[in-house]
């Protein structure tokens, strides 16, 4: 089937070129402990033995910096690099990577009297130099509060589109034009919504495609099929990444099945966008990657999934994120959420923080809260 696509700008990041009609290309994170060198250059290797045109990092500290120089000796993987809170850390791993992405949420957290601008000349000077492409990676559960704050706490849309559409005009006037961006949600129909208005307003900038704590398989595979489909039916996105809960052996599965969605839409193999979860018990969960400090947080996940299979027919969110980084925001949104630590797991009814339990105390606390959440609703629906 002939798609035709949006007419976006090449960007190239390193030996792979996205927009101006290449092929979209896919892409993966790495989901092991970024100082762990020999567990990381396993596993950019398998990504890239997948098929992964390009493997991203993150890097959180001085030491995490100083790993990535060892692994990029020992790969010839395109290289993305995920610069977490401290975005000074651009001119430590830009001489070791392809792309760097910034959240344009994360840029307040050090120097926070430096404008955001400021901060983004740093990161293009960095880019620059040592000839790299930027992501500008909007998600919504960490938007720049400054800008949210302009918008109903009900729209949640709007300032991730308002966040992009500055930062691409501060890097359009700076005249760095070798850029994408991404706009992530976990609800598929909100995916589909934010990058159709986005490359409405911006066709020539290319598109990173993804859906943000899809899950585990099979329903992560489908919340990502579903976006995809409809974005790229339409000629939108240049590159995507599938999102899956799983163990570190299984990674290479996010290329695999982001190759079979491709080849699918290519052969009009597509379906209908369905109104997922409207009816029904809906779990998201984030990808296992380097920003999760307790590996159990993906068996947490499976455990919540079969627990709770007896309120399959209840239209309730569930949200299981794996880290401190996005977990805190991105679980205000669900009815019920949590969000891993080393050693305890933060339970939430909505935005409202119930306490930290350990991971053995966990599952019951939810059952508490879900059979409460559930009583609730049918007494409201009863009268």
């Amino acid at each position: 089937m002939e798609i035709r696509r949006n007419p976006t700008r090449a960007v190239r990041i390193g030996r792979v070129t996205i927009g101006a009609g290449e092929r979209v290309a896919v892409q993966s994170m790495t989901a092991t402990h970024t100082q762990d060198v020999e567990a990381t250059v396993a596993q950019v290797e398998a990504l890239h033995q997948a098929g992964a045109d390009v493997v991203r990092i993150a890097v959180d500290s001085q030491k995490d910096a100083e790993a990535l120089a060892q692994i990029r000796a020992r790969t010839e993987a395109n290289l993305s690099v995920d610069l977490q809170e401290n975005y000074r850390l651009a001119e430590f791993v830009a001489p070791h990577v392809d792309k760097v992405r910034y959240n344009p949420g994360h840029l307040y957290h050090h120097e926070r009297q430096k404008p955001w601008q400021d901060k983004v000349r740093f990161l293009v000077d960095v880019a620059a130099q040592h000839d790299c492409a930027i992501r500008v990676g909007v998600n919504c559960g960490s938007v720049d509060p400054a800008v949210a704050e302009k918008f109903g706490s009900e729209d949640s849309i709007s300032p991730m589109l308002a966040s992009a559409f500055e930062h691409c005009a501060l890097l359009d006037s700076l005249g760095f034009t070798r850029y994408c961006v991404s706009l992530k949600d976990s609800d598929p129909k909100k995916v589909i919504e934010v990058n159709r208005r986005f490359a409405d307003e911006r066709p020539d900038v290319p598109l990173h495609l993804g859906v943000t704590e899809a899950g585990m398989p099979p329903d992560g595979v489908i919340k990502s099929r579903i976006a995809f489909e409809q974005l790229l039916s339409r000629g939108i996105g240049d590159t995507l990444r599938v999102s899956l809960t799983v163990p570190n052996s299984r990674k290479p599965e996010e290329i695999e099945v982001g190759r079979q969605i491709l080849a699918d839409i290519a052969l009009g193999r597509v379906r209908s966008v369905v109104d997922y979860g409207l009816s029904t018990l809906n779990i998201i969960s984030c990808p296992s990657c380097s920003r999760v400090e307790n590996e159990a947080f993906v068996e947490l996940a499976a455990q919540v999934k079969e627990m709770t299979r007896y309120a399959a027919d209840h239209a309730i969110t569930i949200a299981v994120m794996g880290c401190r980084v996005n977990g805190p925001g991105e679980t205000d949104d669900a009815d019920l959420g949590l969000w891993c630590g080393p050693n305890h797991v933060n339970l939430k009814r909505g935005g409202e923080p119930l306490g930290a339990f350990p991971y053995d105390e966990i599952l019951p606390k939810l059952k508490y809260e879900l059979d409460s959440l559930i009583a609730r609703r049918t007494t409201a629906v009863a009268q």
